[in-house]
């Protein structure tokens, strides 16, 4: 069985930032904090404002290992438990379910949930029922 970690402030303190990065996306730019729309723009982007603030957020998500090895003198560890494949895979499902759903959870989980827009209620219903049923199948059912 797979054991899941939980790190019960550092999820706190990354909700947080989360939290507040979307606030002043939308306060400061009017634009919704959805991750896979941020970068499908930062490839098509509407004009040259667009793609800085975009390769701007982009930047600080990719730099924030940086930062903490910079704090602490050692890179965050990270644990994969599945093959290459399987994130492969995972990665085409998530991308069609993006296409389908018409955003991500970060988009709709997190700004749509919090301007109480109805579609991103149920989308976000939808990824967790989802999420759900693919854990206990994996757990239980396949056995991983």
């Amino acid at each position: 069985m797979i054991a899941t970690t939980f790190t019960p402030w550092a999820s706190l303190a990354g909700g947080v930032l989360i939290g507040i990065s979307a606030t002043l996306l939308m306060l400061l730019l009017g634009r919704v904090m959805g991750a896979t729309g941020v970068l499908a723009g930062l490839f098509q982007p509407a004009s040259g404002d667009d793609f800085l603030w975009r390769a701007a957020l982009v930047a600080g998500m990719v730099t924030g290992p940086v930062i903490v090895w910079i704090a602490t003198g050692e890179m965050p560890a990270v644990q994969v438990p599945v093959s290459t494949p399987a994130l492969l895979i995972g990665g085409l499902i998530v991308g069609v379910g993006v296409t389908f759903g018409a955003g991500c959870t970060s988009g709709h989980g997190v700004c749509g949930m919090a301007r109480l827009s109805p579609r991103s209620i149920v989308a976000t219903m939808t990824f967790m029922v989802f999420t759900f049923a693919t854990v206990f199948v994996i757990r239980h059912v396949i056995g991983g």
